[in-house]
């Protein structure tokens, strides 16, 4: 048994639980496996991800990539966030391609994580992939470590933002992406 797997069987067993009852058998594997998965994003490098998938072009206009879903994992207590990522560059002449904006988001939420430290992660990894004029990223999110613990308010979230370049030094632009974020999808 791994050392995961012999963790989850002591933490069963200290709740309470019997860990060698039926449902609960396969728990440490499970739960080993799930971890895992929702903290693979410390095997991955954001570089590595972007690749070769920048692009000269002499576009200079804003960028958006709205309503990206992720799902993190509470550094204090070890439950999921989720909700949405909106992220947006100012180009210099360098693109990227559209998937990869997805692909940063899920390598850094896929740490444990705060939402704050994130938010600058995602900001700070496009800006140095692209060299961007402005890079701007707003997280909205839903902590379960405030909804079933603690203050236990269910309907609350959490925004936060990094806003990088154009977007910081210039008011109206980052008026225009805050505009933006409001507008509907086309779908």
């Amino acid at each position: 048994m791994g050392e995961i797997r012999k963790v989850i069987h002591t933490l069963l067993r200290e709740l309470g639980e019997d860990p060698s009852r039926r449902g609960l058998r396969r728990t440490p594997e499970r739960v080993e496996d799930a971890l895992r998965f929702l903290t693979r994003g410390y095997g991955e490098d954001p570089a590595g991800v972007l690749g070769d998938a920048i692009y000269d072009e002499p576009y200079d206009q804003m960028v958006i990539v709205k309503d990206i879903d992720f799902y993190s994992l509470c550094e204090h207590h070890l439950l999921p966030f989720f909700g949405k990522a909106h992220v947006a560059y100012i180009p210099d002449g360098r693109l990227i391609g559209l998937s990869k904006i997805p692909r940063l988001v899920e390598v850094f939420s896929r740490r444990l994580q705060l939402q704050e430290r994130l938010t600058n992660q995602i900001a700070e990894s496009l800006q140095n992939a692209v060299r961007a004029r402005g890079v701007a990223v707003v997280l909205e999110a839903f902590h379960l470590c405030m909804a079933m613990r603690g203050v236990e308010r269910q309907n609350a979230y959490m925004t936060t933002s990094a806003v990088l370049g154009d977007f910081r030094d210039d008011r109206a632009t980052r008026s225009e992406f805050l505009d933006l974020l409001k507008k509907k999808h086309v779908r």
